[in-house]
């Protein structure tokens, strides 16, 4: 595995297989890699010639107050496990690589599909999301990338980016991971303690209590909420969201007929959550 850390190295790598006709998949990740990630790859294995997985904590992302200075950084074992799941090649960059002195160009989504979830608590987060991926994109030039359905508003946008700014990329949204009780798998699991991992569980279950109350017919958002509300309150996590919204355009629904996603942000301690589920 070859570990690049200069934009110009990486891109003179890839021009060089592109010309071998080689089809490059793409995996973005912010490291502290776990078995989500490793979904991603093994897709990435499957359907491309050639994969390129790319670590970086970016920084534009984070608003303030935000974690980014305690966002867990596993460089070392994260180079380890890549290297034993067959990448062809990591793009490790600095910050100052990424965003030179100077920087002055980003990229800003706008609409509804940026207005809901977390585009409402975290008005600049997208900002940061978009301008690092087409960046990512312009450095890595894949065939094909591949993100993860947990983080689905970020998915949306992602799209979005591709289809307005005609990169010639095709998305791939991979199911999310699950540990055995169905927290969904994410690098921030990793600062939660013991007794605060094993409450996390609850998100999923009121998820799956919700999409029970949708399968039996119930469509009143308000009654359906107040039931995540309270499992997900019993335990100490504070919420942060809970929303009902369109799968493709991310609007919000004022009804919970299918297809929908239910969407939560939780707080467990210190820790700030994500899960989803559609129902269809």
């Amino acid at each position: 595995m070859k570990i690049i850390r200069k934009a110009k190295e990486m891109q003179s790598l890839v021009s060089r297989i592109r010309r071998t006709r080689k089809k490059i998949g793409f995996v973005p990740t912010m490291g502290a890699l776990h078995r989500g990630h490793l979904e991603l790859v093994s897709s990435a294995n499957k359907n491309s010639d050639f994969t390129v997985v790319s670590i970086f904590v970016n920084p534009v992302q984070f608003g303030p107050g935000e974690d980014y200075g305690s966002y867990p950084r596993k460089a070392g074992k994260d180079i380890a496990l890549l290297k034993s799941c067959g990448v062809d090649a990591l793009f490790l960059p600095q910050v100052k690589e990424m965003y030179p002195q100077g920087f002055s160009t980003y990229v800003v989504p706008e609409g509804k599909f940026v207005e809901t979830l977390c585009g409402a608590k975290r008005p600049r987060h997208f900002r940061g999301v978009d301008t690092v991926v087409a960046k990512l994109f312009n450095i890595v030039k894949p065939d094909i990338a591949f993100f993860g359905q947990k983080d689905a508003q970020q998915c949306a946008v992602i799209k979005r980016l591709v289809r307005d700014l005609n990169f010639d990329i095709d998305i791939r949204i991979v199911p999310t991971v699950r540990e055995k009780d169905g927290l969904a798998m994410s690098s921030r699991n990793l600062r939660l303690l013991p007794r605060q991992r094993k409450n996390a569980a609850g998100i999923y279950r009121s998820l799956m209590a919700a999409k029970k109350m949708m399968k039996s017919g119930v469509t009143k958002t308000e009654k359906i909420r107040e039931t995540i509300k309270k499992m997900i309150t019993e335990w100490g996590g504070e919420i942060d969201y809970i929303s009902f919204v369109n799968p493709e355009t991310m609007e919000d629904l004022t009804t919970a007929v299918p297809p929908v996603m239910i969407a939560v942000a939780v707080r467990v301690g210190r820790v700030r959550l994500i899960d989803n589920i559609a129902v269809n």
